[in-house]
């Protein structure tokens, strides 16, 4: 019997799941801090973006105090770590920076200042980058919560204690619509 116990053990212990569980964790944290990482980095391209702007632009005190106030809440949305904040916080972003694209428009000299046209393509990749990482991220998450809920990983899953993650999407149904943008 107890030889039985030795040969059975390992099997059970190895279909239990745990390791990979914790694999999945990982990734899934890994991808969560892409997209932090990301978003931080857009946080960080604005004032750039505002400031070559704004030499322009000096009338237009509005929109740069919506950037800004959109700038501070997505980096204070990024260090709480909160998926739903952050959602929230880069729609809003999204919004400030459409309106800000906007106003070039009535500045000719300003869409062929070098450094403005350079901030926009910075701009531009770091939106994509944030649309790969979100993607990444809920794959990950999507994945590790389906893992956890099939058997015999749920058992692993409610020993360890291991929970859901949630997923990085828009909550605010307002957000779900693209910005207009009329000239």
């Amino acid at each position: 019997m107890k030889k039985l116990m030795l040969l059975v053990l390992p099997l059970v212990l190895s279909a239990c799941g745990y390791n990979t569980i914790q694999t999945m964790d990982e990734t899934a944290a890994a991808a969560r801090q892409q997209i932090e990482v990301q978003l931080q980095r857009r946080a960080d391209l604005v004032p750039n973006l505002v400031s070559t702007v704004k030499g322009y632009a000096a009338q237009e005190e509005t929109i740069f105090t919506e950037v800004a106030n959109a700038r501070a809440r997505l980096a204070g949305s990024v260090s709480g770590g909160n998926m739903t904040e952050m959602a929230d916080a880069n729609q809003a972003m999204t919004g400030a920076l459409g309106r800000l694209l906007v106003i070039t428009e009535n500045y000719p000299q300003l869409k062929s200042d070098q450094n403005f046209l350079r901030l926009q393509d910075e701009l531009t990749g770091t939106e994509n980058r944030i649309a790969v990482s979100r993607t990444d991220y809920n794959n990950s998450v999507r994945d590790y919560n389906a893992y956890i809920r099939k058997f015999p990983a749920v058992l692993t899953a409610k020993v360890t204690g291991a929970k859901s993650r949630e997923y990085f999407e828009v909550t605010n149904a307002a957000n779900r619509e693209a910005p207009k943008v009329a000239f």
